[in-house]
């Protein structure tokens, strides 16, 4: 009885959007107020009954209920209870109904905070809002329903993908849509400004706490990610520019042009045009990216042909919201005139090249990511794009970004000094330059591109904690003025230069992988010896163990150094309702440092192909994403002072509030 209550909500859930918004639409035109009333109230009935439906289908993986299709052929009865509960989301269906379920939740925040948004813009928001989770409820009842029922039942279900049994991946998804699913707020409200003609610091202050979180949160869901595709696939690697990858990836480059965008509208009232457009294509590529992993492009470009009705289905929303957004942009954007000038070599000037550059790598992950799908379609010719074109290309922007970054924070806003920011960031190039010259006498010739990066991380660390060295008068005023100074700094300047630094720090873990990294791969029986990076690592043992629904191969490794013994333990895991292995490599970490050590099945009989790896500081990959991500909600926290047309405007609630029931 449960999925039919959570199939029934869903129904409701999506009439009630069909009428929310056009009455949220009437009601922006200056309708009848009770519209209004109703379409925000509306916004958290519908998160209501969608979270009812998500719940039900939970419940149906948590009592084992293979009656529902979902169910049985995305869990088992003798899987952990964990991950019968995140099952619920590691398939198409569930993680679209968890899409939806994140949609409707951000939408009746926004209905429920609103009111300082005038009221024809808060209701021309959640008007788009309504649209799009029409679309996707749409979507799911039509083509992607959760809970058919199979009668008669089956005894028990096929299993989760094991790849999918894992605490990072259980929690990565859900991280990954808060980003994606966030930035359909600032998408939102960028077509409401379109819609009424303005776009002001009234706008920008509204749109940047959700741009900043949404950006937040997409960031921790790459992290999570790569973290986890470090420690479980045993290949040794953070990143292999895999489609899945680089789906997150690009609207995280675009998040990232967006909320540096947002901050120069509410400062200065100019690139209105560039925020705008970036709150459409950011959203817009999480959509893509989506679509397209959930729906099987990417794993195969044939996809459609197996399910023709949720290809063309997916192909609509696409077109309805990318076409739809773009057109009212192009006819529109004219019409929202900016006040703030600037000179070309100002703070505003240099968020323009940063968006230019960050727009261009992302359309450099673009073409790598679809290209061979189009060629594949087009001629049925099979080709690959890896990591040399992304070196070649993406990585030179990528290296530009950060060097013009530092250079970016010390400019005025309006007008700056080119030379005068320059002449304040000695301190950084000096260092940088230290830093790249040990490193390239440390580093072959064959990485010596590894060396500039070390610099690089050290110059673009130097500039950020120089601004706020420059903000404060470090060293130019008594310090207790100095400490007044940072108390008094707003939260968007910390977290702005925190930032950078934990991006720096990222790009430290990054370059230490390329400069210093190692490898060695021995055939190993036990009692074996492999030799790497000062360790000496011996094969004790290997033994068979079961698990609570797999069968493994455990091999316990002792690792010596300096007189110091470490063991470590791997696994080669077998699932055999899904006929599927899986790996878990042995970690030795020491500070940023990793011993790395995964092997493969002994088919010989000779023993076990073992790959053993040695990735210095490759622990500030995820400690400088972190710190990124930390930065942002310093930042998010920063609510500053009201822009005085905020204060003046009516809010949208007391609009509604005071009209008859």
């Amino acid at each position: 009885m449960t999925p039919e209550i959570g199939h029934f909500a869903l129904i409701l859930a999506f009439m009630l959007a069909l009428i929310q918004g056009p009455a949220l639409f009437m009601g922006a035109r200056g309708g009848d107020a009770r519209f209004a009333v109703f379409a925000q109230r509306a916004s958290i009935l519908i998160f209501g009954l969608v979270a009812l439906s998500f719940f039900s289908l939970m419940h149906a993986y948590a009592v084992s209920d293979f009656s529902v299709a979902n169910v049985f052929q995305n869990s088992h009865s003798a899987k952990p209870f964990i991950y019968k509960l995140t099952g619920t989301w590691g398939n198409h269906e569930g993680s679209m109904l968890l899409w939806a379920l994140i949609l409707t939740l951000f939408s009746a925040v926004l209905a429920l905070q609103g009111r300082a948004a005038p009221r024809d813009l808060l209701l021309l928001t959640l008007g788009v809002q309504a649209l799009i989770i029409t679309a996707f409820l749409a979507f799911i009842l039509f083509t992607s329903n959760p809970f058919l029922r199979l009668i008669p039942a089956p005894a028990d279900g096929t299993g989760l993908n094991p790849l999918l049994q894992d605490p990072g991946l259980a929690i990565h998804p859900p991280f990954l849509y808060l980003g994606y699913v966030g930035f359909s707020i600032p998408f939102s409200f960028a077509v409401a400004a379109l819609l009424r003609g303005r776009a002001d610091s009234v706008w920008a202050r509204l749109v940047r706490p959700w741009a900043l979180i949404a950006w937040v949160f997409l960031t921790i869901g790459i992290m999570l990610g790569s973290w986890w595709a470090y420690y479980e696939l045993g290949w040794g690697g953070w990143w292999a520019w895999d489609p899945v990858e680089n789906a997150s990836f690009m609207p995280w480059l675009a998040g990232t042009a967006l909320i540096h965008s947002i901050r120069v509208v509410e400062r200065r009232d100019a690139m209105k045009g560039w925020a705008l457009l970036l709150a459409i294509t950011t959203f817009s590529l999480s959509l893509v990216g989506t679509f397209l992993v959930r729906s099987g492009v990417i794993t195969s470009v044939h996809a459609f042909a197996v399910d023709p009705a949720r290809g063309v289905f997916i192909l609509a929303i696409l077109f309805a919201a990318i076409g739809g957004s773009l057109t009212v942009f192009a006819f529109r954007a004219n019409s929202l005139s900016a006040t703030g000038a600037f000179t070309p070599v100002s703070r505003e000037g240099a968020l323009v090249v940063n968006n230019v550059l960050l727009l261009v790598a992302c359309a450099v992950v673009f073409v790598g990511t679809f290209y061979p799908l189009f060629i594949d379609v087009l001629s049925g010719e099979k080709i690959s794009v890896g990591a040399p074109y992304y070196n070649l290309i993406f990585a030179p922007l990528a290296s530009l970004t950060l060097l013009l970054a530092a250079v970016g924070t010390l400019l005025a806003w309006k007008k700056g000094d080119l030379g005068a920011s320059l002449k304040k960031l000695w301190p950084a190039a000096a260092a940088a330059l230290v830093i790249a010259i040990i490193a390239a006498i440390m580093a072959d010739r064959a990485r010596i591109s590894g060396a500039f990066a070390m610099g690089l991380v050290v110059w673009l660390a130097g500039g950020a904690y120089l601004d706020i060295a420059e903000r404060i008068k470090l060293f130019r005023a008594p310090f207790v003025q100095s400490l007044s100074r940072a108390k008094g700094l707003p939260g968007a300047a910390w977290g702005a230069s925190i930032a950078h630094g934990g991006l720096a720090l990222f790009a430290l873990g990054a370059a230490s992988m390329s400069l210093w990294k190692t490898e060695v791969v021995q055939l190993m029986a036990e009692g074996d010896q492999a030799v790497i990076a000062g360790y000496e690592v011996t094969l004790q043992s290997v033994e068979r163990l079961r698990g609570p629904n797999y069968e493994a191969e455990r091999a316990t490794f002792v690792a010596t150094k300096n007189g110091e013994s470490v063991t470590l333990a791997g696994e080669r895991r077998f699932y055999p309702v899904r006929g599927m292995e899986t790996s878990e490599a042995a970690i030795r970490a020491r500070g940023p440092n990793d011993l790395y050590i995964s092997f493969g099945a002994n088919t010989s009989g000779n023993g076990w192909p073992v790959r053993l790896f040695f990735n210095p500081l490759v622990g500030f990959l995820w400690i400088g994403a972190g710190v990124t991500a930390f930065g942002g909600l310093i930042a998010f926290g920063d609510r500053g002072r009201k822009p005085a047309k905020l204060r003046k405007d009516k809010p949208a609630a007391a609009s509604v509030e005071a009209a008859p029931a």
